[in-house]
């Protein structure tokens, strides 16, 4: 008596064969490859929210300390992250024809430029202060003459990301893309301090065009969020490798798809209709 091959026992795992076929393996790797990297991109959020909790925390730890003199705090030995953001009171005068212009900045919505000079103090050194943020309408205030005390905030020397173009490192310098004091100091024959000073107040007042450079928001960004996206993410991949798996083998079996009813419902034969 002659057999059905369709109801010939499966031997086990031979419905699972195709799972080892090019075509599933190069599915799964693809699939792998995704969920690694979304991953790793979540746990990366979460490094960069961790990042942005301790700036935050070291923000409001030093600004909130009382003004200190510079002596006080030693810009010149101490740690920067230390006393960034500390504010300081200093006084001395400008040096006149050594203003360089930081270009390509932007505050509160409007497009400009920061302002740096370079203040003498009484024994010969100087530090660099960012007198502040002027629109790109406005000129450029003159440098304030006579002896000059200003409050502000330390801050460090900024350098230049992978990618970013950089300042020249020889020549006169007067438009700069950032306040890189490595570069800027070989413009002085003096000391130059390795931080500088965001200038919030001067005696006597600076120009009016000229706005205090705004302190940055302390909140904890989109990293969270981010990081919940990218888990979703992998999740759904996974889910979608899933049903891929389950709609094969449902094909293979030889199993009916489901389909769905019609909404449609007669409401008389269409011979009754006239």
């Amino acid at each position: 008596m002659a057999t059905d091959p369709a109801e010939l026992p499966t031997r086990p795992g031979s419905r699972f064969r195709f799972l080892i076929s090019p075509k599933w393996i190069g599915f799964h790797l693809l699939v792998i490859v995704l969920v690694v990297t979304m991953i790793n991109l979540a746990f990366w959020q979460l490094r960069r929210l961790d990042e942005r909790r301790q700036f935050n925390a070291e923000v409001r730890a030093n600004a909130n300390q009382p003004i200190a003199t510079l002596d006080e705090v030693d810009p010149a030995v101490a740690t920067s992250s230390a006393i960034e953001w500390r504010r300081v009171r200093l006084a001395g005068t400008y040096v006149p024809g050594h203003e360089f212009l930081v270009v390509n900045r932007s505050q509160n919505g409007d497009g400009g430029r920061n302002v740096i000079d370079a203040l003498q103090l009484a024994d010969g050194t100087l530090v660099l202060v960012n007198r502040g943020f002027v629109r790109e309408a406005d000129a450029t205030p003159a440098l304030p003459a006579g002896s000059i005390e200003i409050v502000g905030r330390l801050r460090a020397s900024e350098r230049r990301r992978t990618g970013q173009p950089a300042d020249a490192s020889t020549g006169v310098l007067t438009e700069i893309r950032r306040i890189d004091i490595s570069i800027l100091a070989k413009q002085f024959d003096a000391t130059v301090l390795p931080m500088y000073v965001e200038q919030l107040e001067s005696a006597p007042p600076d120009a009016k065009s000229l706005e205090p450079i705004v302190a940055p928001t302390l909140d904890e960004g989109p990293h969270l969020s981010y990081t919940i996206q990218w888990f979703i993410f992998s999740g759904c991949v996974i889910v979608g490798w899933v049903l891929a798996v389950r709609r094969s083998l449902a094909t293979r079996s030889g199993k009916p798809t489901k389909k769905r009813r019609s909404a449609y419902i007669p409401i008389a034969d269409d011979e009754s209709v006239s």
